[in-house]
């Protein structure tokens, strides 16, 4: 199976799981977010980066090869009507910690916050599989100008 992953050009040399915090996890727990689709992972991106004027920076785009193995899924019907916000993070984290503390599957399937029927991963560092899971290749993205352009002005909205 195939996911994405977007990172600074800086950061496209590894997989690297720094043990931050997330929608699914708590700090000091290792894992790795992609999306399933190389768009998804952009938008994904932009919710987190826009504002910040960095959208007109490198990003790599890391198509990343995931072995055919069991994954646990956590479906829209399983969570909370506002879980979608940063402010209900305490809804989803203690489900994707007892999922990381089990170390049962390497990936956990979850929905994405930005486009619900779509699905984003969440894959174990920690987890004996992980090894398995490969860059395929590496792709440059570059945001279109119009992106790149409101990133800007929002930054230059948010200093006043």
């Amino acid at each position: 199976m195939e996911v994405y992953r977007l990172v600074f050009e800086k950061f496209a040399d590894q997989l690297y799981a720094p043990g931050f915090s997330g929608r699914w996890n708590y700090e000091g727990e290792y894992v790795i977010y992609a999306a399933s689709s190389r768009s998804l992972a952009s938008m994904e991106n932009m919710v987190h980066k826009m504002g910040q004027g960095i959208l007109g920076t490198r990003f790599i785009v890391m198509v990343l090869d995931i072995p055919d193995l069991p994954i646990t899924t956590i479906n829209l019907s399983d969570l909370p009507p506002d879980w979608k916000l940063a402010s209900h993070y305490a809804d989803t984290q203690p489900l994707g910690s007892a999922w990381y503390q089990s170390a049962e599957t390497l990936l956990l399937k979850v929905p994405s916050a930005v486009v619900p029927t779509e699905n984003n991963f969440v894959i174990n560092a920690r987890h004996l599989d992980f090894k398995q899971v490969q860059i395929k290749h590496r792709e440059p993205l570059v945001y279109d100008y119009r992106f790149v352009a409101m990133d800007k002005q929002l930054r230059k909205n948010s200093f006043r």
